[in-house]
């Protein structure tokens, strides 16, 4: 055979030797990603409230629940310098279309953060819904839907942060389960970086504030004293002097009772409005966000800026107390203005409804201080896509070492605002091009503001166990440092006890 008539039958070889092989390998990835790019049906049931952050209803039919698409986590690309990294056991974490997390099981060897949560009694946590388990049990199961009582409705939802972290240290532990790996719960306190207390506290008070019948004190008070008895007894306490504690008490007037003597734990909190800097500060406390009420808008229902007639926004109370006088000064300089809507309004009727279409319709929405610095108003125009103008000399942000919100928020000084014109020259003053840059922006960052079950990575209950990671580093400093000598004196002092005696 000729070497001409050789090469041609060679190549011919390797040619379909190859392509067989490309054929093979291209069939092995369509069925490794196409199992990964749904949720599965099998690991939870899930509905939307109000079409924004995902809430669980019990006693519904599993044929009758449609999965929602998680669209803020998966059509928001998050920025490596923005929330740190998820990691996982191997190193490399799969990411289906819709945000899930294909894994096993969380290591807690490899988590962010390693939570120990006590066993309360439910009468401090799901008991104040109504919810009765069996005879000794603690906990709803959380793989169940059905079994999950929801929490109080209308504007209860705006504090009930203690809910959705507690649902996500319950889940941790399941295997097979979509959530980040973010924060891990331990059963041995030795091994956890902090302590969580399941305490539902934003609950109690507005749920158990008032006397009945024959209680000479409210549930709410009892909860409470009940609460500290059992901290000072534990010897995690002890240990940490309660330092590496987490209590939530987003509702400004819960905690009331039990807060001086708990302060050395570290708080979850909407603001510090109403406390000491001895008690809560910026440097040992978290600030969260608030559950939006009105339902987030698509970014692709988000109107740009020359579809929304309204120039600036609000509706609320407006005759407020403390700080919040500033509402009623601004309603008197800005009432009559022609594109500006600044109304009396409340949850009652449909007037959640009518907000967030509000401010789905106006280009800046106002964020005023109230009783206390903060408010949900900025949250929910978060999630309208209405740029938020921010009043409030005395407020905190959520997330503000991860955040930049002079990207996408205005904040103004409240001696300025309450100056003649001032304020509606500069909104006016706004070009549509820089408008749109804050708004594009805020479609970007929506979901870091969501709360949902099971969480998402980025969204906020992931984010405030980030928060709690970075306060981690400075608690254990401050524990090590404090037992620089306590060990060393003790046992110095038990030797010289039994000499002297």
């Amino acid at each position: 055979m000729s070497e001409k008539s050789i090469f041609p039958s060679r190549f011919l070889f390797y040619l379909i030797t190859i392509s067989m092989f490309l054929l093979i390998l291209s069939s092995v990835f369509l069925l490794e990603f196409s199992s990964s790019s749904f949720i599965p049906r099998s690991v939870f049931k899930l509905i939307l409230l109000n079409r924004t952050s995902v809430y669980l209803k019990p006693n519904i039919k599993s044929e009758q629940i449609e999965l929602p698409f998680l669209s803020s986590v998966a059509k928001t690309p998050m920025n490596s310098g923005e929330v740190a990294c998820q990691r996982s056991s191997s190193g490399k974490e799969k990411i289906g279309s819709f945000g899930q997390q294909k894994r096993k099981n969380c290591d807690p060897s490899q988590a962010l953060l390693r939570v120990y949560m006590y066993d309360l009694p439910p009468e401090f946590h799901f008991g104040l819904m109504g919810w009765k388990g069996k005879a000794n049990e603690t906990w709803p199961d959380v793989s169940k839907p059905s079994q999950i009582p929801p929490y109080a409705g209308g504007l209860n939802l705006q504090h009930s942060m203690e809910y959705w972290l507690t649902l996500d240290l319950l889940s941790s532990n399941t295997a097979n389960f979509g959530r980040p790996c973010s924060a891990i719960r331990v059963k041995n306190s030795s091994q956890a970086d902090v302590i969580f207390v399941p305490f539902f506290s934003s609950l109690s008070y507005n749920r158990h504030s008032k006397v009945h019948g024959k209680e000479k004190i409210s549930v709410n008070k009892m909860l409470q004293k009940k609460l500290v008895q059992f901290l000072e007894d534990q010897d995690e306490w002890k240990r940490s002097g309660g330092h590496d504690h987490i209590i939530v008490a987003h509702h400004p007037n819960s905690m009331v009772d039990a807060r001086n003597k708990l302060g050395s734990a570290m708080f979850v909190l909407a603001d510090f409005g109403r406390y000491p800097t001895e008690i809560a500060n910026i440097e040992k406390d978290i600030i969260a966000p608030y559950m939006h009420v009105v339902r987030t808008i698509p970014s692709g229902e988000s109107l740009p800026f020359e579809k929304r007639p309204i120039l600036v926004y609000f509706q609320g109370a407006i005759y407020r107390k403390d700080g919040g006088v500033i509402r009623q000064e601004l309603y008197y300089l800005l009432k009559d203005e022609k594109d500006v809507h600044f109304a009396f309004g409340s949850i009652r009727g449909d007037g959640v409804k009518t907000a967030g279409q509000g401010m789905a319709s106006s280009k800046f929405c106002l964020n005023i201080a109230g009783d206390t610095p903060s408010s949900n108003r900025l949250f929910d125009a978060i999630a309208s896509h209405c740029v938020p103008v921010i009043i409030s000399d005395e407020i905190e942000l959520p997330y503000e070492d991860v955040l930049d919100y002079s990207e996408f928020c205005i904040t103004i000084n409240s001696s300025d605002a309450v100056k003649k014109g001032f304020l509606l020259y500069l909104l006016r003053g706004i070009k549509q091009d820089q408008w749109t840059k804050m708004w594009e922006r805020l479609k970007e960052i929506v979901h870091y503001f969501q709360y949902q079950y099971p969480s998402q990575p980025g969204d906020a209950v992931d984010m405030i166990w980030h928060a709690v990671s970075h306060k981690a580093s400075s608690i254990r400093f401050k524990i090590h440092r404090q037992n620089r000598y306590s060990r060393s004196q003790l046992m110095v002092n038990s030797k010289f006890n039994e000499k002297s005696h």
